[in-house]
């Protein structure tokens, strides 16, 4: 049975503010924690006028009160702007308070320009350095979470609190193999950002099972691909609706982070060539129909990645659109039937 999850990264459309922004992720989480979706992520992003989550680790602690049974993570923390051990804190604070329900997604893109990241990092930080030093920061997460920060190491005797018998489920979040190769290392999950980088995720996958080192985090690898989904109850209306995500993809590339345009706005925007050409090309990173062929495309991709999970940036301008989104694909899984059924 195909699981399902959710990735959201609380998009500001236009003619809403942040603070709505939010809320309406916090609605997506309770529909899909009581239509029986296995994770809801939210994601890090900096200075954008477009996307409100600045704070996952905040956030979760919200969404987490306001759930009761999906798995709730990151997708993902940042870690090249912080440390090791507080992020290790952070997690094992929201595992201790909502124990077997937390996700620890850690990535090592910017989330925002470079000039931001300075102000995340301090004004003196090498941003390249950060990039080398990730490797050595995931180890060190790593000896945080699972108490084995060995004798003569220069944190010894250093542990993360709160001190809990249970730890939070920790994923490598990336669109590129490398993110991949780092995750096969330290034996984490491996999620590919199928949504940012429509081509070479497959491969990416198959290199991480292959050369995957079993850990204390898993024994087996485990993967899973994420990918931008808008299900409509007719193909007419998901392509209408679906213009909204193609407008808003392009204007990301273009450095244009205003946020969500209607379809409306979508349609009397003036489309060069190039940006023709783009629109086109970035359906490769989406999933648009009706129910049946959103269902069909779901499980090719799966198949094609190998994995047994797959989890949806649900678009659209109007929150309505993402929540009718969640609730067709969960219908058309039998998502509560699956959830009864392996309880």
């Amino acid at each position: 049975m195909l699981k399902l999850s959710i990735l959201d990264q609380s998009p500001v459309s236009s003619g809403f503010t942040h603070s709505e922004a939010l809320q309406q992720t916090i609605a997506l989480a309770q529909l899909a924690d009581r239509l029986g979706y296995t994770r809801f992520w939210v994601s890090e992003h900096h200075n954008s006028a477009g996307l409100a989550g600045s704070s996952p680790e905040v956030f979760l602690s919200t969404l987490a009160a306001r759930t009761s049974r999906i798995r709730l993570g990151s997708g993902g923390v940042l870690l090249p702007h912080y440390s090791a051990y507080k992020v290790a804190e952070n997690f094992r604070m929201l595992e201790a308070l909502y124990p077997g329900r937390i996700d620890l997604g850690i990535g090592r893109a910017p989330g925002g320009t470079p000039h931001t990241a300075k102000a995340l990092r301090g004004v003196g930080a090498d941003l390249f350095e950060g990039l080398e030093r990730f490797p050595a920061q995931v180890t060190d997460l790593l000896r945080f979470l699972t108490d084995s920060v060995e004798p003569g190491h220069v944190f010894e005797g250093i542990r993360a609190t709160p001190l809990v018998a249970s730890m939070p489920q920790v994923w490598l979040l990336g669109s590129t193999g490398q993110s991949g190769v780092y995750a096969s290392q330290a034996g984490a999950a491996f999620c590919f950002a199928h949504f940012i980088n429509g081509a070479g995720g497959q491969h990416a996958v198959r290199s991480y099972r292959s050369s995957f080192q079993p850990s204390a985090l898993n024994v087996v690898p485990q993967a899973t691909v994420c990918i931008y989904a808008l299900c409509a109850e007719t193909t007419a209306e998901a392509e209408e609706l679906a213009t909204s995500i193609d407008l808003r993809i392009l204007q990301m590339e273009k450095g244009e982070f205003t946020g969500v345009k209607s379809p409306k706005e979508a349609a009397e925007y003036v489309y060069s060539d190039w940006d023709q050409t783009r629109v086109r090309d970035n359906r490769s990173r989406m999933i648009v129909g009706n129910p049946g062929e959103v269902r069909e495309q779901i499980l090719r991709l799966a198949e094609s990645y190998g994995v047994d999970e797959v989890m949806v940036v649900a678009g659209g301008h109007q929150v309505e659109t993402r929540l009718q989104t969640v609730e067709l694909l969960a219908e058309a899984f039998q998502l509560s039937h699956q959830h009864s059924y392996v309880i």
